[in-house]
């Protein structure tokens, strides 16, 4: 009997192991969609620069997404229209997307080079793919979820 527990226990533990990898994937998947859905209520003219991190390595993604993160707090709407609707996406882009890894990265936010809003959005979309790459392929040096 005890042995059987023991049996269902190992295997209920590994499936909630598979099952928690693809939500991952889905819930990145989602937030590239936010982050693609800002690109077109965000305003991108007369508007500040904004530090975009560029090819950071794996170790420093969450460094990374922090900077994207701070980055989003200094967008503005296009208009007043889409006001409600930009507030909203730039609140679910605050949310914590990965845990500090705990390794020291030379680069700080502001040695990134500045863009423009939209340019600033696509890359911030393309870093959340990689997080997804790398994700999916199973390393951890990059930081860890909190989904």
């Amino acid at each position: 009997m005890e042995r059987m527990i023991i049996f269902c226990m190992v295997i209920f533990c590994s499936s909630m192991v598979l099952i928690a990898t693809p939500q991952k994937a889905v819930k990145y998947k989602q937030l590239v969609k936010t982050i693609e859905h800002l690109e077109t209520v965000v305003k991108n003219e007369d508007t500040e620069l904004l530090h975009t991190p560029e090819n950071p390595v794996d170790g420093c993604l969450f460094t990374a997404v922090t900077c994207f993160q701070r980055g989003t707090l200094q967008l503005q709407p296009k208009n007043s229209q889409v006001n409600s609707t930009f507030i909203k996406t730039v609140k679910i882009l605050r949310r914590t997307i990965l845990r500090d890894s705990g390794k020291q990265c030379e680069s700080s936010c502001e040695s990134y080079g500045k863009k423009a809003p939209k340019d600033f959005l696509k890359s911030f979309a393309k870093l959340m793919k990689k997080v997804i790459r790398v994700d999916s392929s199973g390393a951890e040096d990059y930081g860890k979820s909190t989904i």
